[in-house]
């Protein structure tokens, strides 16, 4: 069953280079999910569902994640491709799942692009106040397309300096806030430090129907995970590199998330949590940390340009599957002679542009609607990695495969999958109800629809003019 696809049948003059190693891929994984979700609003959820809802929605968040990835880590142990989730989709779901796919996660990213460089030269501006930021921004945007084009080593080992900052502050301020809490360090507050925040408007202010309200929050905030299947087909080992990361990424990832909402909600009151300024901000600056606000301004910054370049990284991937696969005009599947897609990568930098220029210019209509989708798409994407898990389970039984030959598989089968599924379903229902998340689904779903009918158009516009060329050529025979 094991299937190799890392270099294009429509380009094999090059291939991609499996240079990642195990350290680059988790903290390729890491990199994707610390980011400004939660940085900057990690503070909403403790507002919108309470202290102990916030906690609780964080623990759904991260036992959904480790489901997914278990589902993801058997597809992509055996069938180590740069398509990852979209290949299996089209292989075990269908062609017009795998489309929508590609085609929903490629728009997540390139709709973070652009924005990501705007933020990181805002946030410049606080040190360089008479410097414009489209500077800075261009700047930004140059050096994350140079880190893609270049080489996949240059690109992995600019994600994991990048990320191991964000991993240091995380620790940080996990351990700074732990002291706070046990009593080490002085609290600049008037209210008291400990559990007090969990009971002071009972255990569920808001209702308990606010946690599933807040898992699409959640979801997107764990989201980039799922960029350690993408990165199997460029891994070196990925039979051994791959369930490493996937074990050691999970892990961290609970004890990183839950442990900074539990310290958030401990130590910030719930009606403080939700506002503007980064919790970790309020946080450092209550426990007396000098120069705070500058610190968490140069994470920050790290923050967005790690998510940009992984973002360029996964969304170009996209675009090579979609072309490998005769879905998009050939030339999107070339690939450089180090090994990088080339064409994909500068397509996916002018969607980001494109993204960002709507952001200015349409705020509340197309950039809207792009938010919108690519909030729900994470979710959608999720969906299809436990399908395909099930559906590759059921293919590879049949077709004579014994379970205990797989080199990673999940245990526990088929009740994981579907306890994905559930946690993925839960988190749609819930934003159902909240009107500021419900425009998600208004944009999503007709998104979604739209893709399926685009496929179906330009594959039934294929078969006619592949049945054309058939006649012609049998008619010429004939003659």
């Amino acid at each position: 069953m094991s299937v190799q696809t890392t270099t294009s049948k429509n380009a094999p003059a090059h291939s991609f280079k499996q240079d990642m190693q195990t350290r680059h891929i988790v903290m390729l994984a890491l990199g994707g999910v610390i980011g400004t979700g939660l940085f900057l609003t990690s503070g909403y959820t403790v507002n919108q569902a309470g202290p102990l809802g916030a906690v609780i929605a964080y623990i759904i968040g991260a036992i959904m994640v480790y489901l997914v990835m278990m589902c993801l880590g058997e597809l992509a142990v055996q069938m180590p491709e740069v398509g990852s989730f979209s290949s299996y989709a089209t292989r075990y779901l269908g062609p017009g799942t795998g489309y929508t796919v590609a085609w929903m996660y490629w728009l997540t990213w390139t709709v973070a692009i652009g924005s990501e460089f705007t933020a990181a030269g805002m946030l410049m501006v606080r040190w360089f106040p008479d410097t414009p930021v489209w500077i800075w921004s261009a700047l930004f945007g140059m050096a994350v397309f140079i880190s893609n084009i270049v080489s996949v080593r240059t690109f992995a080992e600019t994600e994991f300096w990048l990320s191991l900052v964000k991993v240091l502050a995380v620790i940080a301020f996990l351990v700074i806030g732990g002291g706070a809490i046990l009593g080490i360090f002085d609290i600049k507050q008037a209210h008291s430090v400990g559990l007090g925040n969990f009971t002071r408007e009972g255990l569920f202010p808001t209702g308990f129907w606010s946690i599933a309200m807040t898992l699409l929050a959640v979801s997107f905030a764990f989201s980039g995970t799922e960029l350690i299947g993408i990165a199997a087909g460029e891994t070196r080992d990925p039979q051994k590199n791959v369930p490493k990361a996937i074990r050691t990424t999970v892990l961290r990832l609970a004890l990183f998330f839950v442990g900074t909402i539990f310290v958030l909600a401990t130590l910030l009151p719930r009606e403080q949590a939700g506002v503007v300024e980064s919790p970790f901000v309020m946080v450092f600056e209550t426990i007396g940390i000098p120069y705070a606000a500058d610190i968490m301004n140069f994470v920050i910054i790290t923050a967005l340009l790690s998510a940009a370049n992984s973002g360029l990284y996964a969304a170009a991937r996209m675009l090579w599957t979609l072309s490998d696969q005769g879905n998009m005009p050939r030339s999107y599947a070339s690939l450089s002679r180090r090994g990088t897609p080339f064409n994909a990568i500068v397509l996916s930098m002018v969607g980001g542009m494109a993204s960002l220029l709507s952001s200015v210019f349409a705020p509340d209509t197309i950039y809207l609607a792009l938010v919108s989708i690519s909030g729900l798409a994470v979710v959608v994407v999720w969906m299809s990695i436990a399908a395909s898990q099930i559906a590759f389970r059921r293919h590879y039984v049949a077709n004579g495969g014994k379970v205990e030959d797989l080199k990673f598989r999940v245990r526990g089968y088929p009740f994981v999958p579907l306890a994905a599924l559930f946690c993925c379903v839960l988190s749609c229902v819930g934003i159902a109800f909240d009107p500021s998340q419900r425009v998600a689904l208004y944009f999503g779903l007709p998104y979604i629809a739209w893709c399926y009918f685009v496929f179906w158009l330009t594959r039934k516009g294929r078969e006619q003019r592949k049945a054309s060329q058939l006649a012609a050529v049998g008619g010429s025979e004939v003659a």
